[in-house]
């Protein structure tokens, strides 16, 4: 049995092809089998990106399915910044959300934050607001209403 998407035999050799699991990311139902992980499951299911950045809301995505990939950051009800790549997935999987997105992935109401990246270099911040904690405390709810 060989999904679209998915390796043919040999590999994929701790995934079993014969044990189909149901779960939900971003309001949409997806399958995977068991062995799989919820980053690889999505990933065969054609999903690319899985979460966007904090700062400009850039997609992100499955970059390296090993030790630990920030781009698959994902929410399971209230707890936060799961990492999809060793999330395995199993049956009974609560609802999977992705992090920093308003809106959907397609549709993020936060996009605009792009446009201002010119403005906004490294380490901004740290060097325009925690430097005077006067600044920081007049803008860290909206910082973190952002995030």
């Amino acid at each position: 049995m060989n999904a679209p998407g998915r390796l043919p035999l040999p590999w994929g050799k701790l995934v079993d092809r014969n044990r189909p699991i149901g779960f939900t990311f971003a309001s949409q139902n997806y399958f995977g089998y068991a062995g799989d992980t919820v980053a690889s499951a999505l990933h065969a299911a054609g999903v690319r990106v899985l979460a966007r950045s904090f700062k400009y809301r850039r997609p992100r995505g499955l970059i390296a399915h090993g030790e630990f990939d920030a781009g698959t950051l994902l929410q399971m009800g209230a707890e936060p910044n799961l990492p999809a790549d060793r999330l395995p997935l199993v049956p009974d999987l609560p609802p999977l959300e992705p992090v920093n997105v308003r809106g959907t992935l397609a549709r993020d109401r936060g996009v605009w934050t792009d446009a201002l990246s010119r403005f906004l270099p490294v380490g901004f911040y740290y060097r325009a607001f925690l430097s005077r904690p006067w600044d920081w405390r007049a803008m860290e709810s909206a910082v973190r209403r952002m995030a």
